[in-house]
């Protein structure tokens, strides 16, 4: 390989939140929850970093030029046949915050607001914290694979009062690549009853051989016009620490209610360090990431096996796309608390609580394969042992 991900990079003694709240020896407790990678950003993204810093001058910014958008128009028009316009397009620090603030712009207090659980946590915080109601349709889990039940999905909406659905695709975290077909029908289902998306696709860059992102908003012209799409450079080349997303919106109403509601936060751009690494990544990444996605691949082989071998108990949820995975730890017969317990006391691991995702959640942990693979059997061997502690 070209890049080096097997060599490990302490983030000890850098203000990384995956590490930052550790108590004893480093070491002595393995971090692997929080989604961001443990592997420096591409080269060519240090290097546009380090030209900013030595030019010395850190005033405002201003993306008042093609040289930002054009370099992620490219990107989703050759790596999923979207083409997007400069206009539609509104940089807000993080996807959380896009998502907190189109919960605002597209529904009032009160509003039903619709989610897939077990899904990504901001999610439901971003509905109670702006006094909306959470509404929930759970995911079908059978045979080892989650599926959406769409008379559930359509039941919900049209029985409490649903305003917005709050899509994840691909989805955090069950690893579920939802296929055109579902989309398709998710979005039908939402412009029949008047429900607007956000669709947070964070993770599209992600996805294993033989399955295919599709972008919703790029279906057809009614789901765009219907859509808040948001996107980011952030888990494709880690850089969440620079705070940088890209949120497309086509329907100009929608994309200047949205503009105001962040308006009202008293955000005021980009910082320029986000800019410059997004324009870096999105121009010369595409190297790096496939010879990255390529690693995270053994990777998953080496989980997949090594449970299957030595940890028969834990089963792993075949992921579709993300470097996140669902274990699938019922097997062991332990209440939520008592599973975390267990894996943060006996095996010495930080991974995050099925729970923390909402309903269908107990019983299952998350864990960030993102790291070389020396950490990986590490925690692996940690596994091991404490369950055949047990």
């Amino acid at each position: 390989m070209k890049y080096d991900f097997d060599t490990p990079v302490s983030r000890y003694g850098t203000d990384a939140a995956k590490y930052a709240s550790l108590t004893g020896a480093p070491g002595e407790l393995l971090p692997l929850w929080v989604a961001d990678m443990d592997f420096q950003a591409p080269p060519e993204v240090l290097r546009a970093l380090h030209a900013r810093v030595d030019h010395g001058i850190y005033g405002y910014g201003d993306l008042t030029d093609e040289d930002y958008f054009r370099p992620i128009h490219d990107w989703y028009a050759r790596r999923f046949g979207w083409e997007t316009q400069r206009e539609w397009l509104v940089e807000t620090p993080g996807v959380v915050f896009a998502v907190y603030n189109a919960v605002r712009a597209l529904t009032q207090p009160g509003d039903g607001v619709l989610t897939l659980e077990p899904v990504y946590y901001p999610f439901a915080r971003a509905i109670r914290d702006n006094e909306r109601m959470p509404v929930v349709s759970q995911l079908v889990y059978e045979n080892g694979r989650y599926s959406v039940d769409f008379a559930d999905f359509e039941r919900k909406i049209t029985e409490d009062g649903v305003k917005l659905f709050i899509l994840c695709s691909p989805h955090n975290p069950v690893g579920r690549v939802w296929t055109k077909e579902e989309l398709t029908r998710m979005g039908e289902i939402c412009l029949a009853h008047g429900v607007k998306v956000v669709a947070d696709e964070i993770h599209a860059d992600f996805i294993r051989p033989g399955f295919q992102h599709t972008v919703f908003a790029s279906i057809c012209p009614e789901f765009a016009d219907n859509t808040v799409t948001c996107t980011a450079p952030s888990k494709t080349f880690n850089l969440a620490g620079l705070q940088n997303s890209n949120i497309f919106i086509s329907n100009e109403v929608i994309c200047d209610t949205f503009k105001r509601e962040v308006g009202r936060t008293g955000y005021g751009g980009l910082n320029i360090m986000a800019v410059a690494a997004c324009k870096a990544a999105y121009t010369y990444g595409e190297d790096w990431l496939e010879q990255l996605k390529a690693y995270l691949e053994e990777n998953l082989d080496f989980v997949r096996a090594y449970l299957k071998e030595h940890v028969p108990e834990i089963k792993l949820v075949e992921p579709e796309g993300s470097y996140l995975l669902w274990l699938d730890c019922t097997a062991l017969h332990m209440d939520a608390k008592a599973l975390d317990g267990f894996l943060y006391c006996k095996a010495g691991l930080w991974l995050d609580d099925g729970p923390l995702f909402g309903a269908g959640g107990e019983g299952f942990q998350r864990i960030n394969m993102a790291c070389p693979r020396k950490t990986l059997a590490e925690a692996m061997e940690r596994l091991k042992r404490a369950v055949a502690s047990l």
